[in-house]
């Protein structure tokens, strides 16, 4: 997808339109009033307060219409100075605009841009006319608070796109339809595997139970191969201390990420953001040796973090996660390998799951701003060389960036580009030399004093729900047939004549453990038929009297409309074969 806000031509021509969309929303609304209207990746938006009127899809088509006008009328853009009085007086009615020129530092040069009838503030630049903005489209309208406070009024913000030639329009609508159709959000209404309800929360997603199928088996998965890499798995409370946070010194840097505390008899508790605190005192449970490490503590664990309402999204942002966590404790002598270990878990992981368009961050902290990191400039200075020398011992590509490490200590992030577009942190690893002193951990060296181990954070997956909202965009919800939750559909041709054998073929998946459904509603063939297509299964058996006759099954794969004829060991062999290698 073409990023509008870093090309020039295609930056002038959203700002200009996002001017005319205003001009004929002024038009409609005389009473409409206008925050600020700039130009982002996708195209442009436009802050509005329309009072009591609540902009709809039908709005925005009388819009269009208004916009088109305009472009045949051809209106002159022209730029024109202000000084700070002249810019006062001129919007002297319209408290929007005057809370931006107060707020401007003192020199600047106020700029206006106006066409026709219209005129806002904008320091451009604009296109000459009006004539030269006839390719847009207005996308949708959404609540934005004034600001982005959520104390202050909610405006109305409506969304465009504008380009310079037909083709490039349509072309842009067309991927963002292939965009909907792969939003996890409708994918998983669609093939219900979560919902939400204001009634619960925002940003709490419900797992139905087609979801939980899927959560289960990535549980089992990456289970299975932190076992085979000598991890111990534990369960610790959701719940911690204020204090147990004042220790780690997550309350100093995160608390504004927590939910609000709660008062228990005579302790504060807040629901845990994350593991960390849990796994240092679990470690701290029993004296070691330098022998007994690495000690690798997993969890797949339930955090909770307030995310601003307008953040949350599906799966991708939530508040409440299950994170796929683990905490290494290791010698420092050991740094290199276990980061190696960690790198070549998330390789694997994503060669199992076919994930190619991914880069590796080294996360740093932001020396000109080191209020949100634990002061102690000798401790940054060591881990992050240190980090950094191991990446490139190791020689994998990574790029650098300030300011997105965590407070305690730089990190690799795996960076990862979903079909939509975003650019999320799936996997991540870290490198704490905090934690452990804050804690007091300790193991017993070669000459038998107490030093310090050092503490790998690493999550593989990440949060098994951004995980999921991720898998299900890739894919299209074209899951793996081992994360399927109905693996192989069976519909008799013929409830009177078919049923049986159809329940014979069922009974015998489903002893070999395969998610198999029976589709024995009295509908037609054809319309159930279309329902599997819709439902995405990976195969789907069709059962007439043939089958019957011969003792066979016929079966159609997902995206295909061949069907092949087998007996019914091969098919189960088949089916059986695709799950245990987790066929993509």
């Amino acid at each position: 997808m073409i990023n509008i806000k870093e090309d020039e031509n295609l930056n002038t021509l959203n700002h200009s339109c996002a001017h005319m969309m205003a001009q004929a929303i002024k038009r409609l609304y005389p009473n409409a009033l206008f925050w600020v209207g700039p130009v982002i990746e996708e195209g442009f938006y436009y802050d509005i307060d329309l009072g009591d009127k609540s902009l709809t899809d039908e709005d925005l088509v009388e819009i269009e219409k208004q916009m088109k006008k305009i472009v045949k009328e051809d209106k002159l853009i022209k730029r024109e100075e202000l000084t700070k009085e002249e810019a006062l007086e001129m919007f002297k009615d319209d408290p929007y605009k005057i809370d931006l020129i107060n707020n401007m530092e003192k020199g600047t040069v106020i700029t206006c841009y106006r066409q026709g009838e219209f005129v806002d503030l904008c320091r451009g630049p604009h296109v000459k006319s009006t004539k030269l903005l006839k390719n847009f489209k207005l996308l949708k309208v959404s609540g934005a608070y004034f600001k982005g406070d959520s104390k202050n009024k909610v405006l109305q913000r409506v969304y465009g796109v504008c380009f310079d030639t037909k083709e490039a329009l349509e072309e842009h609508m067309q991927f963002l339809e292939e965009q909907k159709q792969r939003d996890h959000r409708k994918i998983g209404k669609d093939l219900e595997i979560f919902m939400t309800s204001d009634l619960v929360g925002r940003g709490l997603p419900m797992w139905l139970p087609n979801g939980s199928i899927i959560r289960r088996e990535l549980e089992r998965y990456i289970v299975d191969k932190e076992v085979a890499l000598g991890y111990n798995h534990v369960y610790t409370p959701c719940l911690g201390s204020v204090e147990l946070y004042k220790t780690s010194g997550h309350w100093d840097h995160y608390h504004e990420d927590m939910f609000p505390k709660m008062e228990v008899d005579d302790e504060e508790f807040v629901l845990r953001p994350m593991n960390c605190p849990h796994h240092m005192l679990i470690y701290k449970n029993a004296i070691h040796s330098y022998r007994d490490l690495p000690i690798r503590i997993g969890e797949l664990a339930a955090d909770f973090r307030y995310e601003a309402s307008g953040a949350v999204c599906g799966l991708e942002r939530v508040r409440a996660m299950c994170q796929n966590d683990a905490h290494l404790f290791v010698r420092p002598d050991q740094i290199k390998e276990e980061i190696n270990g960690v790198v070549n878990l998330i390789l694997e992981v994503y060669k199992d799951f076919n994930f190619k368009n991914y880069t590796f961050r080294l996360s740093l902290r932001d020396k000109d701003n080191k209020e949100k990191y634990f002061d102690n400039d000798e401790m940054w200075e060591k881990a992050e060389s240190e980090l950094r020398k191991v990446l490139q011992e190791l020689n994998i590509d990574f790029y650098e960036a300030n300011g997105e490490a965590a407070f305690y200590g730089p990190k690799l992030d795996v960076q990862i580009k979903t079909a939509l577009g975003h650019d999320i942190t799936l996997s991540t690893c870290q490198l704490d030399f905090l934690l452990p002193e804050r804690f007091d951990l300790n193991y017993i060296n070669e000459e038998g004093k107490k030093v310090r181990p050092v503490v790998i954070h690493r999550a593989i997956l990440g949060t098994l729900d951004r995980f999921t909202a991720f898998l299900l965009e890739e894919t299209k919800g074209n899951l793996p047939i081992w994360l399927s939750p109905i693996q192989v559909n069976i519909i008799p041709v013929n409830n009177n004549y078919h049923l049986e054998y159809a329940s014979k073929i069922y009974e015998a998946l489903k002893n070999k453990n395969v998610r198999v459904n029976l589709d024995d509603r009295d509908e037609k063939l054809g319309y159930k038929m279309r329902e599997s297509v819709l439902h995405k299964n990976p195969y789907t058996l069709i059962l007439g009297q043939k089958e019957v006759d011969s003792n066979m099954v016929s079966y159609r794969l997902r995206g295909s409309e061949d069907t092949s004829t087998v007996s019914i060991d091969e098919f189960t062999n088949i089916v059986l074969d695709d799950i245990k290698n987790k066929k993509i």
